[in-house]
């Protein structure tokens, strides 16, 4: 006959050996003994039928109370006895990270330039040279210097090619270098010559040309009675200082909304056109959010893809081999 007395006793010897419980396994036995199909406690649920009409109300409450209470020691010694496992498998299995790795006598194993280093370096000694600054600006920008600034309003069609990486904060992950443009003229003023190597950020679909991060080079130029011809000038001295030669390129008319007029810069690689930086005139309406008088003062602008630059350059047919991190790729510009 079933009655309190009876619960109580399966409950308390539940309780003791959950307790004493030593693995999942042995939880998982228990579990089945008290609340299984055929478990102890379900049997007594069972029971509750053949039990007074006057006493089923109280003891049936009872008897979910006690099988709640095994439910929940269950649950609790099978989070503890997880949390100890896992414990003791990082103690058993724990290493030091800072130790070199066995096999590659580092203290032989000179490192070298990153490939985007080094181009990027060289690049920043041509502009040095021809009388530019190397600046820089933050990685997490605002709306306003990645986007308004550069003539690109919130209703503007151009943000839904950017693919931004928005911040939880309101921010937002750069799209292109050119959002130091605006920064560099309240900064500095006319005139000026600038030049910002840096990381950008878009969220888009991987592929041999394509990445979600990549290096830019945005520059600028700002000064009176500036005009297309010193925009392709520079270029063209960029490129032959880079290849060592003298480089075949093409300018198509492209649309971007902080120059005008706004080119295509592509150059001529194994067998066919890469597209290498947009540039063109600056935009009025972007030198006066940098506080320049666009009557008196004039300038233009490109954001050369370092990436890509490099990739022409050492003929790397995979843009996601310079972060994929294989010391493979890496120790051949050793």
């Amino acid at each position: 006959m079933i009655n309190a007395h009876t619960v109580s006793h399966v409950t308390d010897a539940a309780t003791a050996q959950i307790a004493a419980a030593a693995d999942a396994a042995e939880l998982e036995q228990l579990r089945v003994r008290f609340l299984g199909k055929k478990g102890e406690l379900t049997l007594l649920m069972k029971g509750l039928k053949d039990v007074e009409a006057e006493q089923r109300k109280e003891l049936g409450a009872f008897l979910n109370e006690a099988k709640r209470s095994v439910e929940a020691l269950l649950s609790e010694r099978l989070s503890a006895l997880t949390s100890h496992a896992q414990l003791a498998r990082l103690e058993a299995e724990w290493i030091d990270v800072t130790l070199p790795v066995r096999g590659v006598p580092v203290a032989f194993e000179p490192g070298s330039l990153h490939p985007l280093s080094r181009v990027q370096r060289e690049l920043e000694k041509i502009f040095i040279s021809l009388g530019f600054e190397v600046v820089d600006g933050p990685e997490v920008e605002s709306e306003y210097y990645n986007f308004e600034a550069l003539n690109i309003p919130s209703t503007h069609p151009a943000r839904d090619m950017q693919d931004t990486i928005w911040t939880a904060g309101g921010g937002l992950l750069r799209t292109q270098t050119s959002a130091i443009q605006v920064r560099a003229l309240e900064q500095r003023t006319a005139p000026l010559r600038i030049v910002a190597p840096g990381r950008c950020f878009r969220y888009e679909r991987m592929d041999a040309t394509h990445e979600h991060t990549f290096y830019q080079m945005e520059g600028m130029m700002v000064d009176r009675h500036v005009t297309v011809g010193h925009l392709i000038y520079f270029m063209k001295t960029l490129l032959r200082e880079i290849f060592g030669a003298e480089q075949k390129i093409r300018l198509r008319p492209g649309y971007f909304p902080f120059v005008e007029p706004g080119f295509e810069l592509d150059i001529w690689f194994r067998g066919r056109w890469l597209e290498l930086l947009p540039c063109g005139l600056v935009h009025p309406k972007v030198l006066e959010y940098g506080g320049i008088d666009p009557s008196e003062w004039q300038g233009f602008a490109f954001g050369l893809g370092l990436s890509r630059l490099v990739m022409s350059r050492y003929q790397i047919d995979d843009i996601r081999h310079l972060q994929g991190g294989d010391l493979r790729f890496l120790k051949q510009f050793a």
